[in-house]
């Protein structure tokens, strides 16, 4: 049965209804709705809820509770965001799986509470030291955002990853027509990895330690990662395709700037211009499959994003293989423009933009 629901609440219910029992996190626009609905729906749920005293506090919450096998998920924006990543990379380092949500907003520092996609280089490039990736999701509508909260957990516990949700402020804020999956109990002792004390069934109880250090060694363990990261990429692309088979110039998108390149691609098409769409679900992997069947068929990509620079673009210029020209159409604290996407195909078209 379909209702009517904010992005951020259909969020939090499809955690709930995916078996997720333990949310820690700290208020902060735009996200604070995720944390208000968790403050009673998890109690009613039997799960446990905790607002702590900073992100810090949060995401490292959240690692004990996974730790110990439970589903678990944090949420913040922009720049606590920021003050999580030491904690998400020690999860990657135990590989411990949870999901973590970002909603994004615009601007760098303490940035503004407005809309934007200003995360992307955190989420999908590692943002903690050492050198890792996270699966990344992004939504674009208030249905994605439970649909893919709800996978979030699965991927997370394919990989013993964390993986992140990367929704942003439009899509957090708005309401829209919403199908929750049913509701599912999850069994916290399913893992054998998991956390442990001592009684009568582990007297021994059971410890979870770096897997570089104490599983693999650095040889193995380099291994180990490569393949992990190599398996995310080849299974776990996702993408959608909006009339690019024919597209002369194809816009490569994701979250709230794709909403509007789907009207560009609608209003090109209406005027006689071959426009299609590349809509990245997963940020990473980034879908490079996607690209493989239009570099050099296509004439240019461009990018679209709410970005003072083109952060995606750099992606995009990667699966193109220097095949396929790509440009960049970053909109800064704007959302994007059909009209303003279709003048700048125009202008690539006529030579007059230069490419990324």
């Amino acid at each position: 049965m379909k209702q009517l629901m904010k992005g951020n609440h259909a969020l939090a219910e499809a955690a709930i209804r995916a078996g997720c029992r333990f949310f820690a996190g700290y208020p902060i626009t735009p996200q604070s709705e995720i944390l208000e609905y968790f403050s009673w729906r998890m109690p009613e749920a039997g799960g446990s809820f905790a607002q702590t005293s900073s992100e810090i506090e949060g995401i490292n919450q959240v690692l004990g509770a996974a730790a110990a096998g439970q589903r678990a998920i944090t949420s913040s924006s922009g720049p606590g965001f920021t003050l999580k990543q030491e904690g998400i990379s020690y999860m990657q380092s135990l590989e411990v799986p949870a999901v973590i949500v970002d909603v994004m907003r615009y601007g760098i520092g303490l940035g503004d509470i407005f809309y934007g996609q200003g995360d992307y280089f955190q989420a999908t490039k590692g943002g903690g030291h050492g050198g890792y990736l996270l699966p990344v999701y992004a939504p674009s509508s208030v249905q994605e955002n439970a649909d893919l909260v709800a996978l979030a957990f699965d991927t997370a516990e394919k990989y013993r990853s964390p993986v992140i949700v990367l929704s942003d402020a439009a899509i957090g804020q708005m309401c829209g027509s919403v199908e929750l999956p049913e509701m599912k109990e999850f069994d916290i002792d399913r893992f054998e990895w998991a956390l442990k004390g001592r009684d009568r069934h582990y007297p021994q109880g059971r410890t979870l330690t770096d897997r570089m250090y104490y599983d693999f060694g650095y040889d193995e363990y380099d291994k180990h990662e490569r393949d992990r990261y190599d398996a995310m990429k080849e299974n776990e692309q996702l993408w959608e395709e909006v009339q690019a088979e024919d597209a002369e110039v194809i816009l490569v998108s994701y979250g709230i700037s794709s909403r509007i390149c789907k009207e560009a691609v609608k209003a090109a098409r209406a005027e006689g211009l071959r426009l299609g769409l590349i809509r990245a679900i997963t940020v990473w992997p980034f879908p490079t499959k996607a690209f493989q069947k239009y570099n050099g068929k296509a004439s240019a990509y461009m990018t679209v994003e709410m970005s003072q620079m083109g952060q995606m673009a750099e992606d995009a210029f990667i699966a193109a293989h220097c095949q396929t020209p790509v440009y960049s159409m970053p909109t800064g604290r704007d959302v994007a423009d059909s009209e303003d996407i279709i003048a700048n195909v125009k202008d690539i078209l006529a030579g007059r933009k230069e490419a990324f």
